[in-house]
């Protein structure tokens, strides 16, 4: 099968997916197609624009799914429409878990993504949104728009278990509060996360909080 742009970026897509986004290396790209590295330079300039054709490639997988969703979003119908909309987009970067630190570094906004958020604009509006707060709503959301939220710090380190107990017990002194909190809060699995904290229970309170501030000022206007 001869090379094609599309035919190097679903490559990427998955060698991302078998060996994280680390694993990815145009010497790994080709070796993966079968290929000689200098050939994938006639499609993709370099990684930066692999990684800018990635992205659209999984924003275009999460608009294939989400437009597939049928419900109406008029009037107070939008939250359950939107949070539907939302939740479908993490699935499909659950598939890639790698997807959210690639997005959050580009500079370049890929049209898929633009069109996703285009979509979800549209729901607000025929929700009674006016212009004014939905551009409230889009910056109350952020990357949770899409399915992820950007986590703040990660006071796990990467250490084992044992480490991370007694790096508690060492900031204690100076962090009772957080250090009270991450004695006591532990989640069950941490390998259904897209970050140290973003499991599925703590993105869908979150998510929730902001679709109901957001309902109550959409009545209020």
């Amino acid at each position: 099968m001869p090379l094609s742009r599309e035919r190097v970026l679903r490559a990427a897509v998955s060698v991302a997916d078998s060996g994280g986004i680390e694993s990815l290396t145009m010497r790994r790209l080709a070796e993966h197609l079968g290929a000689e590295a200098m050939s994938l330079y006639y499609h993709v300039t370099n990684k930066e624009d692999v990684l800018d054709g990635v992205v659209d490639l999984i924003a275009t997988e999460i608009n294939e799914v989400v437009e597939r969703i049928d419900v109406p979003a008029d009037g107070a119908d939008w939250k359950k429409a939107v949070r539907q909309r939302i939740l479908s987009a993490r699935e499909v970067l659950l598939r890639h878990r790698w997807a959210p630190g690639v997005f959050e570094t580009r500079t370049n906004t890929s049209p898929a993504v633009l069109r996703y958020y285009d979509a979800l604009l549209g729901m607000m509006l025929a929700g009674g949104f006016s212009y004014d707060l939905a551009h409230h709503a889009m910056h109350a959301l952020g990357s949770r728009a899409l399915g992820f939220t950007q986590e703040l710090f990660d006071p796990s380190g990467g250490g084992g278990a044992t480490d991370q107990a007694a790096d508690l017990a060492e900031m204690a002194g100076q962090f009772p509060h957080l250090v009270g909190m991450l004695t006591e809060i532990a989640h069950d699995d941490p390998d259904s996360t897209l970050g140290w904290c973003d499991d599925q229970t703590e993105f869908e309170f979150g998510l929730d909080l902001i679709l109901d501030g957001l309902d109550r000022a959409r009545e209020r206007a």
